[in-house]
Formats: structure tokens, C-alpha cells, sequence
């Protein structure tokens, strides 16, 4: 089994982001808010939205990111909507792409593996795949009466909420939830987890192997 590290050494920079979004972009504006106030070593170079009505890229306008409407009914096949997603990023000098609800499957190329990485609100592979989105995965949570919840940060690859897993982390389900409430709480988890993972590989310390993530120490 050959051993992946994403990124050899630590950046020297704030690493370049591309934000992918199909809706509100709570996820991008966390994003924003982190990198503004110093939480998070990073800069978004572009946002990318699936939708002419994504919400999200008012938040993009309103700071200053560059950003642009990818729609997948604009192209055959969903090759070329991934290849003129990428293109974009690549135009940008995007480092990392973030999938920040974005509900369109995407086809991961070459130079790119390795370099995208999904949220997921829940503990992949429990209420994950295609269909299994927003409040769809809250309801279901519910519906099996789990006890707990949480959220997957894992690397991104062509199938729907698969790929390595990078960070998780868990919330309690209560007896009087609703999706609603889950799924703030939910939310809540994803806001501190994925810039924590953002920090991880831009600090060079997450390996492959295989489908687990290892993560080194931080240096001392």
C-alpha cells in the first residue's frame, strides 16, 4: 500500500480556496468570518455555486470573492460540467476545494486528487450516498432513532460521501429534536471541524494510506 501526503512540508502561505456551494453558503460564510478574524490561515480565491438563486453568492459579492454560476444542466454529460468547474479553479490558482453543500457529483480529475475535500452532516458511512442531503439526513437521524449524530470531513472522489475521512465529530441526538434542532447542532460541529481540517492538510500533516487518513503530530 503506497502512502499519499497531500501536502510534503507546511505552506509558507495562506492556502488558496475554492468554495463549491449550492445554497445559503452558512458553510462559506464561516469560511469568511475565520479567515477575517484570524482563525484561519487561508484565502478564498473562488466560489463556484451550481444555482442562479445559490444564496451563497451574495456572501461571495459582499466580500470581494471572485465567483461564478456552474450550472450542470448547461453541459451533456457530467464530465464536462466537472471539467468546467476545474478549469475555473485552475484558473484561480485554487489550492484546495472545499464542497460546501454542493449537490451536484463531480468527477475528480488527476491534478486535483487529493486536493478536494466534503463536509458531510453525518458519521459517514451511517446516513450517506446519493440522496442524503440538508435536512434529508437530519429527518432520517431521526426517523432510525439514532442517539447520535455529528459531521464527516473526508477527501472528495467520484462517488457521493465517499473518500477518505479526514475529521469527525459527534453531537448528541435528543429526545425532542427536530430536524431543525439537530440539524444546528449539527452545524455547530461542521463550523470548527472543516477549517480544522483546512489547517491539517495545509500544514502537511495528513497522510493516505489506503482509505484511512493518518495525522502527525504537530511539530513542536
Amino acid at each position: 500500500m503506497t502512502a499519499v501526503r497531500p501536502v510534503e512540508s507546511p505552506l509558507d502561505h495562506p492556502i488558496r480556496l475554492g468554495v463549491l456551494i449550492s445554497g445559503g453558503g452558512t458553510t462559506l460564510q464561516n469560511l469568511i468570518d475565520r479567515i477575517g478574524d484570524g482563525r484561519l490561515d487561508a484565502s478564498i480565491a473562488h466560489v463556484i455555486a451550481s444555482r442562479t438563486d445559490c444564496g451563497g453568492i451574495e456572501k461571495a459579492n459582499a466580500a470581494g470573492i471572485r465567483s461564478d454560476v456552474v450550472s450542470r444542466r448547461d453541459f451533456p454529460n457530467v464530465n464536462e460540467f466537472s471539467e468546467a468547474v476545474f478549469e475555473r479553479l485552475r484558473e484561480s490558482d485554487v489550492e484546495l476545494v472545499l464542497f460546501g453543500g454542493f449537490l451536484s457529483l463531480l468527477e475528480i480529475p488527476d491534478d486535483f486528487l487529493h486536493r478536494a475535500i466534503n463536509i458531510h452532516p453525518a458519521l459517514i458511512p451511517a446516513f450517506c450516498g446519493q440522496g442524503f442531503f440538508g435536512h434529508h439526513v437530519h429527518e432520517a437521524v431521526l426517523a432510525r432513532g439514532a442517539k447520535v449524530s455529528g459531521c464527516t470531513v473526508h477527501f472528495a472522489d467520484n462517488e457521493y460521501d465517499h473518500g477518505p475521512i479526514i475529521l469527525q465529530a459527534c453531537v448528541p441526538v435528543h429526545d425532542k429534536d427536530t430536524p431543525d434542532t439537530l440539524a444546528a447542532r449539527v452545524f455547530k460541529a461542521e463550523c470548527e471541524v472543516y477549517p480544522e481540517a483546512i489547517s491539517l492538510y495545509a500544514s502537511g500533516r495528513l497522510t493516505i494510506e489506503g482509505s484511512r487518513v493518518l495525522t502527525a503530530p504537530r511539530a513542536r
